[in-house]
């Protein structure tokens, strides 16, 4: 048990204590600056200021060795922290960067259809590519619908800026489709406003140079002139791809290649190295026979 006046002593002892202090602290406050008690301050500093800055001095080394040793610690995972702040912005801004080029492609394709002259009686399914012809030459591009969808082989396939190729090969839930870069493809073309027809095919080995032959000479054909599918008939016989979807423009002009014809070269309006949606046109219109003139037409 506690000594009861052991206790009581040491209550009186602080009581006594606080009452000092408050009375220094009274006269200290009270006495102008140059009295006793601020004269004992000011003495206690110039004794103890020497001790406290070699004291200082004297933990400066360790000060130094332990910063040292601790920035680099926080200097490693302050750049860790960095580098995770990195990340996750370019994750954010190649994401949303890929959303803005994604809704423009699907803007474009509504607007296309909307355009005077587009083949009415179509009916666009939009479709994501989900796999590329692994080569440059820009082949081939598969799509995420198919049979399910109303995708059938031989139909027109546009992006928000023209024809890019035709369905070649179809499954329940997927589609090829051919480019009009391929070696193999060839499309009923007409040059606008001449009116001047003539087959598209990419030239021999450069699948960027598109080239439209058989264009009769005697048709003024000029630069920056538009590039539209002839959809050409005859009877029962129809072209693969509808009257009036935009190709490209006439990039330059060789009247002397072949004797009898000209050769145009075109400027194809679709970015093919930037394919992300395409549609396809899935409804032909009604009393048509699918049926080309030339291969792929």
């Amino acid at each position: 048990m506690y000594d009861k006046k052991v206790i009581r002593r040491r209550r009186a002892v602080l009581a006594v204590l606080v009452l000092l202090s408050v009375i220094l602290l009274t006269a200290y406050f009270g006495e102008p600056g140059g009295g006793v008690l601020h004269g004992i301050q000011r003495g206690a500093q110039q004794v103890l200021s020497p001790i406290e800055k070699g004291a200082s001095t004297a933990a400066k080394p360790f000060r130094d060795l332990f910063n040292f040793i601790a920035d680099p610690f926080d200097a490693k995972g302050e750049n860790k922290k960095l580098k995770k702040q990195l990340a996750r912005a370019r994750t954010e801004l190649a994401a949303e960067q890929t959303a803005i080029r994604e809704n423009e492609q699907l803007r474009a394709m509504v607007g296309l259809s909307r355009r005077p002259g587009f083949p009415q009686g179509t009916n666009p399914v939009a479709a994501r590519v989900i796999a590329r012809s692994p080569t440059d030459w820009y082949s081939t591009v598969q799509v995420d619908k198919g049979k399910g969808d109303g995708i059938r082989k031989d139909q027109p396939v546009i992006t928000g800026d023209g024809l890019v190729g035709k369905v070649t090969s179809v499954t329940s839930g997927t589609a090829t489709v051919t480019l009009i870069t391929d070696g193999s493809s060839s499309v009923s073309a007409q040059v606008m406003p001449v009116g001047a027809d003539g087959i598209l095919r990419p030239a021999v080995g450069d699948p960027n140079d598109l080239q439209l032959d058989f264009l009769r000479k005697g048709r003024l054909i000029r630069k920056g002139q538009v590039v539209v599918t002839s959809g050409f008939s005859s009877g029962q016989l129809t072209s693969l791809y509808p009257r009036g979807i935009p190709i490209g423009t006439v990039k330059s002009v060789n009247p002397n290649e072949i004797e009898t014809y000209q050769r145009v070269h075109v400027q194809p309006f679709a970015d093919f190295h930037r394919l992300d949606y395409v549609q396809v046109l899935t409804a032909r219109p009604a009393g048509t026979q699918q049926a080309s003139l030339v291969p792929g037409g």
